[in-house]
């Protein structure tokens, strides 16, 4: 097999979509708390590659079942990646992922952990349980903790923020088995969607994402008109979301986790600026001038 085949084969493998989409966040989340480029670039290496990871073993794990599935989409189950080859890039890519979630620092790499942790329990058999969101939940809930513990010194970011992320993770993880239900009942996967109707997945997915934007809002100084505005376009989608028919419930999920994520990022650089503000207050050249003594 060509070696820029294998290469493509092993993104579309890699599940691009998600993997780009939880790197990127990760990266401007991490930006907005202004990291230093080093530290920048090594946080959206270690998101990167643990990504890869879940992505790869993904498809691995379900090999069989998305054969028998008649999936053209991935490249496992035509025949045109091998699993040895996938087998030796989950291995580089975990590898990569330890080394540089360590230099992230100990409390930041221990969470990353966890975040990747939680992808590949889903894969191993979470998926098939009524508690099939829960690894959505904890890792899009850790996400927004890991760029401010990645800082130094280490900061934990405001609860509202986890909050958001993991209802962003639960919407996510209804909408995205929507394409495959039929699929997955058929092959045996019975997770928490696959136990609703198609109303029940996009009215609940709907309210997770309405609860993450007011979530997320709390930290943003919008006044009272600019909330207003915003509850109005979230509201206004995740109605399409619920009730919408053929293409329009997708394109206005996106939407919607699009402005809960962009309110994230706002709420992130608010946050940093408050901190950078308190730093610099606490350096020597700063301190308040006290008075002439009176003793």
């Amino acid at each position: 097999m060509p070696a820029r085949s294998t290469v493509g084969h092993l993104v579309a493998a890699a599940h691009p979509g998600p993997t780009a989409v939880v790197t990127s966040l990760a990266a401007v989340l991490g930006a907005s708390a202004r990291l230093p480029a080093r530290r920048l670039l090594t946080l959206t290496g270690a998101v990167l590659s643990g990504q890869l990871t879940i992505g790869w073993s993904n498809d691995l794990i379900d090999h069989g079942r998305d054969t028998l599935s008649g999936r053209r989409d991935k490249p496992l189950a035509t025949g045109v990646l091998s699993p040895r080859v996938v087998r030796f890039a989950i291995g580089v890519a975990a590898s990569t992922c330890v080394v540089l979630s360590s230099l992230c620092g100990r409390r930041a790499g221990a969470l990353h952990g966890v975040l990747v942790g939680s992808g590949w329990a889903y894969n191993l058999g979470l998926k098939q349980t009524p508690a099939s969101f829960v690894p959505y939940a904890v890792a899009f809930g850790a996400l927004p903790q890991v760029p401010t513990l990645c800082d130094v010194p280490p900061r934990t970011a405001p609860a509202t923020r986890s909050v958001a992320g993991a209802l962003l993770g639960i919407s996510a993880h209804l909408l995205n088995v929507l394409p495959d239900l039929a699929d997955d009942r058929r092959t045996g996967v019975h997770g928490l969607p696959h136990r609703l109707s198609d109303r029940q997945i996009r009215s609940a997915a709907a309210a997770c994402l309405a609860a993450a934007g007011a979530a997320a809002q709390r930290e943003v100084a919008l006044g009272r008109s600019g909330r207003a505005a915003l509850g109005a376009i979230t509201g206004g989608l995740g109605s399409v979301v619920a009730v919408g028919r053929g293409t329009a419930p997708f394109y206005a999920a996106a939407a919607a986790a699009l402005v809960d994520a962009l309110t994230l990022i706002a709420a992130a650089r608010s946050g940093a600026a408050g901190s950078g503000a308190t730093r610099s207050n606490r350096r020597p050249g700063n301190r308040e001038r006290r008075g002439p003594s009176t003793r």
